[in-house]
């Protein structure tokens, strides 16, 4: 039975499109805004019966008539209970035709865009668009406007505390240079200590005449209190401005 109701569906916006699809006359005359409002109801008419049937994926071949009827069908969560049409209006351009049908609902009403060829002979698009009211449209606006501006904080957040982590990095890295740092200095002062005690092994008679001198300056009869450990040359330029 269903699936006989909705062969029944599809013939019917079948025919609703191509009624909606006709362009002229025997006589050449155009369609009248009339006809083409009630060709267009019918079609609505007809997408409702095929959505309420879930018989909307027997058109994916169709491009335009399944995307009228998918967007058909988000819009009615907003649209709420299907309770007709209302007539609606049409625009004659020089490559196109609109036709806007007024969708009545439970939760909002709706305006059905469908378009057409210059010549109507084909159906070109179908738009479904809610009619929200003044402050459902500002509050949306609102939220999309605090969605925005918490994204942009958020990154901003990301963004500082990724900063921060480069100085708590710098900090490991300068934590574990320390070590081998203070291993130089000990290299460096045992190869001092070194020098130091070659140069004093190459001078000991010098050492020894020095040492010698320093006690009988200061009195003392011997060198226990006090260590020559090393022996540099003095800066000659110093002595001669002395």
């Amino acid at each position: 039975m269903k699936k006989l109701l909705a062969i029944l569906g599809m013939i019917t916006c079948m025919i609703g499109l191509t009624a909606c699809g006709s362009s002229k006359e025997t006589t050449s005359t155009p369609v009248s805004e009339e006809q083409l409002i009630q060709s267009c109801e019918q079609t609505v008419a007809s997408m409702q019966q095929i959505v309420n049937l879930g018989a909307e994926e027997q058109y994916v071949n169709d491009d335009v008539i399944y995307t009228g009827l998918t967007g058909y069908k988000s819009a009615l969560e907003d649209i709420g209970d299907y309770q007709g049409t209302n007539g609606g209006s049409v625009i004659f351009n020089d490559d196109e035709i609109i036709i806007n049908i007024n969708v009545l609902g439970s939760k909002h009403n709706a305006v059905v865009e469908i378009m057409l060829n210059g010549d109507a002979s084909e159906c070109t698009s179908i738009a479904t668009n809610v009619t929200y009211s003044l402050g459902e449209k500002m509050q949306k606006a609102a939220l999309n406007t605090l969605l925005g501006m918490g994204t942009v904080f958020v990154v901003l957040i990301l963004i500082s505390l990724i900063i921060s982590a480069f100085g708590l990095i710098s900090k490991v890295q300068g934590s574990k240079k320390k070590p081998e740092e203070t291993k130089a200095e000990k290299v460096d002062n045992v190869v001092a200590q070194i020098m130091e005690k070659e140069e004093l092994s190459d001078d000991l008679e010098l050492v020894a005449v020095i040492s010698a001198a320093i006690a009988a300056y200061e009195g003392s009869g011997s060198t226990d209190g006090f260590v020559v450990r090393s022996i540099r040359k003095a800066n000659k330029s110093k002595w001669q401005n002395a």
